[in-house]
């Protein structure tokens, strides 16, 4: 059986295409990330990603399915309880999530809160779900005149804290991030990440810098990147990569600043000289488009990503495999601003193939870490089932 010197990854965040099974149950019946943004857009512009086989997986307006996809194609159901980034990149690599993160649509009890003020010696606003935008336009400058910190959550497990770099240097609020975190890391918070968000700039032109890090809890158990480190492999993590898995099993660790760097690196990264798994999130399509419910700019992004796509394949060489997927739906058209549990894609591609074929679909992400441990010859996951056999 043919196997692959290096494996490409790519996760672009949030690209659901299409209600799980089990939507209901999380209140995402009809969500479709994929089909209503390219409604909203009157067709998708997505050639290259059409050539691999997208459109053959779901009916999409303007990425018409091809006779001869350039892939091996077919969707995943999440098998983990949750929707989240954690919880799906978990899952893809090998981990089955059944206790849910934490999340706290009324804000966090006092008794956390003033447990950082008294360490800071700073006040607390905010403290409720917010878009990171507008609630540094809504408590941007009240923060400016007092130091108090903007604290806030999202529909996400995630405690952000946000401060100008002028007032509270980067370097101080990373530390007090670090001491959140160890806060809540315990079950009675069981907060996914806690997030140092920075920003610069005069009211009414409040910008976040690149000075973000996520501070995550520790994935619940050995994961495929792991297994490869021990081995000797590299795992090279690009993006968040690195912070979603709080560093474990990462040998290389390179951020980005969005998208485009996302995809600047991979490329750049393409004529290193490695064996192992090279793995990719790009966070833009959540963060900036599906959380803000902005369907336009989420097209947007879709289609300029799509633009860098042949970059990738053709740089692959004959050992290289690229596999793209998604971690979960985060669908503009939908109600909330929370993420929506979604099937989604999986492509599967490398210079061997002649003519992509539907593959069967998996019912859990961790199918993916199966297939990239059996590559290997690594310790095998406890969860999941490879299809390295089937897209020889």
């Amino acid at each position: 059986m043919k196997t692959f010197n290096r494996v490409f990854l790519i996760v672009m965040d949030s690209v659901g295409i299409g209600e799980a099974p089990d939507a209901e149950k999380f209140n995402d019946k009809g969500a479709h990330t994929l089909g209503h943004i390219a409604d909203h857009m009157n067709g998708l512009k997505m050639p290259h990603m059409g050539n691999l086989g997208l459109g053959n997986i779901s009916s999409i307006q303007g990425i018409e399915p091809t006779q001869n996809p350039k892939a091996h194609y077919t969707t995943m159901v999440e098998a983990s309880n949750g929707k989240d980034t954690m919880t799906g990149h978990w899952e893809i690599m090998g981990l089955n999530i059944q206790q849910p993160f934490r999340t706290f649509p009324d804000g966090f009890p006092d008794e956390l809160l003033d447990q950082i003020k008294s360490k800071t010696g700073r006040g607390i606003v905010g403290n409720k779900p917010a878009s990171g935008t507008e609630i540094l336009d809504e408590l941007g400058e009240h923060h400016l005149k007092t130091g108090d910190l903007i604290v806030y959550t999202s529909a996400d497990s995630v405690l952000q804290i946000a401060a100008h770099e002028e007032v509270v240097p980067p370097k101080e609020l990373l530390e007090i991030c670090e001491f959140a975190r160890e806060l809540t890391r315990d079950e009675k918070y069981m907060v996914g990440r806690v997030i140092a968000r920075p920003f610069i700039g005069e009211p009414g032109a409040f910008e976040r810098t690149s000075n973000r890090h996520d501070y995550a809890l520790k994935p619940f158990g050995t994961t495929v990147m792991n297994n490869l480190e021990d081995e000797g492999l590299d795992v090279i993590a690009l993006g968040k990569i690195s912070d979603i898995y709080d560093g474990e099993g990462v040998t290389e660790s390179i951020r980005t600043t969005d998208n485009m760097d996302g995809m600047d690196q991979l490329v750049s990264s393409m004529d290193k000289d490695f064996k192992g798994l090279n793995f990719l999130n790009l966070v833009d399509f959540d963060a900036k488009y599906g959380h803000r419910r902005d369907p336009q700019g989420y097209g947007e992004a879709l289609e300029a990503y799509d633009k860098r796509l042949p970059e990738v394949v053709e740089k692959l060489k004959e050992d290289d495999l690229l596999i793209i997927t998604a971690d979960h739906g985060n669908d503009p058209i939908h109600h909330g601003t929370d993420h929506t549990r979604e099937i989604v894609p999986l492509l599967v591609c490398h210079n061997g193939i002649t003519e992509g074929k539907a593959l069967e679909q998996r019912q859990t992400f961790a199918d993916i870490g199966a297939t990239i441990s059996e590559n290997f010859s690594a310790k095998m996951p406890e969860h999941g089932k490879s299809f390295l056999k089937d897209i020889q």
